[in-house]
Order: C-alpha cells, then sequence, then structure tokens
C-alpha cells in the first residue's frame, strides 16, 4: 500500500518514507547509522563534525573510524559545524571525497561551548556571515552532492530573531540548497518546553515549493506522523528518538500504511540488534575503545525491556569486553514482549494520530 506522502527529495535522491535519521552529536557514527539502515531508515546523517577537525583528519589506523562510510549506508549525510566561512567549502569537498553523499550545514547547535565559539546556532544572529557559509559550499562540492542546512526557528522569539531567521532561510534557497531542516524550539530554550509544530505548518504554507524537513518532541512513532499530517513538512528528523529505538523507523512505515502500531520488538530481536550494533561498534573502534560508546547505547536500548531500569544498571557497569555478553545473557536470554519506551513530555500536538 503506498505512503499517504509524498517521497521526500533532496536534490536527485529521492526517499519513499519522508522520515531521516537527525545528526546526534556523539552518537550517529557508521555502527548506528547501518542499524537504522537496516531497520528502514532511507536515509542518515553523521554526527556533526568541526570544518578544522575536518581539514586535519590523516588517514591514519588510530584515526580510520573519523569521517567513515560503509559500502551500505549510502546515501549518507556529513553534517560541517564551525564559525569561519573560508574552512567550510575545503572542509565540505573532503567530506564529498570520503563518500559522503549530501553535505549538511549546522545552524541549530544550542549547546553553551558551541554558542560561546561562534558556531552552530549562534550564525542565527548574523545572517549575512550564515549566507557566506551557504554560500561557499554550494560553491565548493560538485552539483550533483545536494546541501542542505540544519536550523532553529531562531535564537529567540523577539522580532529581531524572527527577521534573522527569514533571511536565512530564504537567502539559503536562493543560494542552491536542497532542502532545510528546521527545529522547532529556538536556540534560547535548547532542550527545554515544547517544539513549536505551528511554526512549522506556517512556514511550509508560506513557502509550499520549497523542501523543509520538521524537527522537535519526535520521540515515537505517533509522534513523526502526527507531525507530517499536522505540519505538511515534506520530511522529519528523527533525533534523540531514535536513539536505543532504531524500530521508530519501521514503527512510522506501517502507521503510515494504515497499519497498527506495531508490537515493541521482543527481547530477542532487541538482542540481536544490540549484539550486533555491539559487533559493528568494535570492528571499527577495536575491543577496548568501543566500550565507552556502547555503555551510552546500551542505557537507551534499555528502556525498551520491561525491567529497564536494572538493565540500565547492569550497562552502566560495562568496562570489560567480556561483560557486554553478560548483560545480554542475564536480561535477554529468555524471550519476552518488550515495551515502547516512556514519552515523560509529550508535545501536546503529538498525543494523537488524527488529521
Amino acid at each position: 500500500m503506498p505512503l499517504p506522502f509524498k517521497p521526500l527529495r533532496l536534490g536527485h535522491l529521492q526517499f519513499d518514507l519522508p522520515v531521516v535519521q537527525a545528526a546526534l552529536s556523539g552518537y550517529s557514527d557508521t555502527p548506528m547509522r547501518l542499524i537504522a539502515r537496516r531497520l528502514g531508515a532511507p536515509y542518515t546523517l553523521c554526527e556533526v563534525m568541526l570544518d578544522y577537525f575536518v581539514m586535519q583528519v590523516k588517514q591514519r589506523r588510530r584515526t580510520h573510524h573519523l569521517l567513515h562510510v560503509a559500502h551500505e549506508e549510502h546515501p549518507v549525510g556529513g553534517q560541517l559545524m564551525g564559525a569561519q566561512p573560508e574552512n567550510f567549502g575545503p572542509a565540505a569537498l573532503k567530506l564529498v571525497a570520503r563518500g559522503f553523499d549530501v553535505i549538511d550545514i549546522n545552524f541549530g547547535c544550542p549547546v553553551k561551548k558551541v554558542l560561546g565559539r561562534c558556531r552552530g546556532g549562534f550564525h542565527l544572529s548574523q545572517p549575512k556571515l550564515a549566507l557566506e557559509i551557504v554560500a561557499r559550499v554550494r560553491d565548493a562540492v560538485p552539483e550533483s552532492i545536494p546541501v542542505t542546512v540544519k536550523m532553529r526557528r531562531g535564537i529567540d522569539d523577539t522580532a529581531t530573531s524572527r527577521a534573522q531567521f527569514q533571511e536565512i532561510f530564504e537567502g539559503a534557497y536562493e543560494h542552491g540548497v536542497a532542502a532545510i531542516t528546521v527545529h522547532s524550539r529556538t536556540v534560547q530554550q535548547r532542550y527545554d518546553g515544547p517544539s513549536q509544530w505551528n511554526f512549522l505548518r506556517e512556514l511550509k504554507q508560506r513557502y509550499p515549493d520549497r523542501v523543509l524537513l520538521g524537527s522537535g518532541d519526535l520521540f515515537n512513532a505517533q509522534a513523526c506522523l502526527a507531525m507530517l499530517r499536522r505540519t505538511g513538512v515534506d520530511g522529519i528528523s528523527v533525533a534523540r528518538g531514535a536513539i536505543g529505538n532504531p524500530w521508530i523507523f519501521q514503527q512510522v512505515q506501517a502507521l503510515a500504511a494504515g497499519k497498527p502500531l506495531p508490537d515493541p520488538p521482543t527481547l530477542h530481536e532487541q538482542r540481536e540488534v544490540i549484539a550486533s550494533h555491539y559487533r559493528l561498534a568494535e570492528e571499527l573502534y577495536g575491543t577496548q575503545r568501543c566500550l565507552p560508546g556502547m555503555r551510552k547505547f546500551g542505557i537507551k536500548y534499555s528502556q525498551l525491556h520491561p525491567c529497564h531500569e536494572e538493565v540500565r544498571a547492569d550497562f552502566c557497569t560495562v568496562r570489560r569486553p567480556g561483560s557486554w555478553q553478560e548483560v545480554l545473557d542475564r536480561w535477554y536470554a529468555l524471550d519476552g514482549p518488550g515495551v515502547h519506551p516512556t514519552i515523560e513530555a509529550p508535545n501536546p500536538m503529538a498525543n494523537t494520530i488524527g488529521s
């Protein structure tokens, strides 16, 4: 049954399911992206990378995991962040040379240390410089490489901020970007308070011919479908809701096709994915170096286990390679039903799926 949405287009790329995995700092490395792709994500983005860092990375054994792209994950996007416009073009070219299919520019990160160094969301306060960055990237990379932008709805909710958002939003498309993803919180909000889906709906109504993706409060499949239906955006970018729950992409697809919400993955289904994720991380980082990152993922995966607090505590104690398997043997040996993750503060607009 065809989905009730138009395919998402990023330049020459087209995705039948308009639900992608966002760039997630500290998370969306190759193993996470591969797991998401295997479970239904049509497109994923690498965690954000600093422009000068990209240019300095050498192809060495110890750093081979940086800028790594696996054969089976195409198309994949690389996200750039930085302060100096002149660094963005060369950095974007290096990402293309390393195999990234799309270059995404981060004008949305709200972390204080990022803002203090005039990166990420800080650029929403300086439209001319932001648009210079967009122009430099678009001019640097081949025409066949789509360039996209990630924004928030502004620094804050002042009239000045709204005008600056508008200037960057319109100017980026004029400079040739294929799509813009807008997180419907302000930079000032960071991740606190509800995101404003109404802003996305009004933006899409004002620019019906522009490819617009929405983000914010997408913690389960129901919220993803609700945002698509209620705002009219062309696609959505799932961020924190995909960490530890890569099944969210299959669940959205089922709901969009008019099917009931699938049951959460069973414990054996979870075990298989968690074990695969660990193997991918071990292959990429090495036996010992993969452990700190995998502890973070184990904590997130535990939210789907009916004894999630105990499982979470056990994943937190993993300090040696063999103890990862011990956690799986202790909590995932016997099959049983899983649970959907608890959503502590859902967006009121995402409680139901109705049109």
